[in-house]
């Protein structure tokens, strides 16, 4: 399975960003996505989550400024990210939460300069 994240670059802080996540295969029947973040010097972490039917989970720190969703039928999960902040500053990736993990890929690579 091939995960081709998408759609980071340099921001402002306050600005907005799109990510996508390509999946090479179906993910109709995978129970929960997650969006991933690895910043500089530290562990990568769980920052969102979407089962198939939509429902959500955040990290305390993106929480109402972040929305994770999924398109099944385009094997396609997205993170909006409104109110960017520097402390986001860190490649994404996107993953299946539960079970084993599918090979990472390279992630988008999201910058906020204050």
């Amino acid at each position: 399975v091939q995960l081709q994240a998408s759609g980071g670059g340099l921001v402002q802080a306050g600005g907005s960003l799109k990510l996508s996540c390509a999946v090479s295969r179906s993910i109709i029947s995978i129970g929960v996505m997650g969006w991933y973040r690895q910043a500089p010097g530290k562990e990568r972490e769980l920052v969102a989550t979407v089962t198939a039917v939509g429902s959500t989970t955040y990290a305390e720190s993106v929480k109402g400024r972040f929305t994770i969703f999924r398109d099944n039928a385009k094997n396609t999960v997205y993170l909006q990210m409104n109110s960017l902040k520097p402390e986001d500053t860190a490649v994404y990736y996107c993953n299946t939460v539960r079970g084993a993990k599918w090979a990472w890929g390279r992630g988008t690579q999201v910058t906020v300069s204050s």
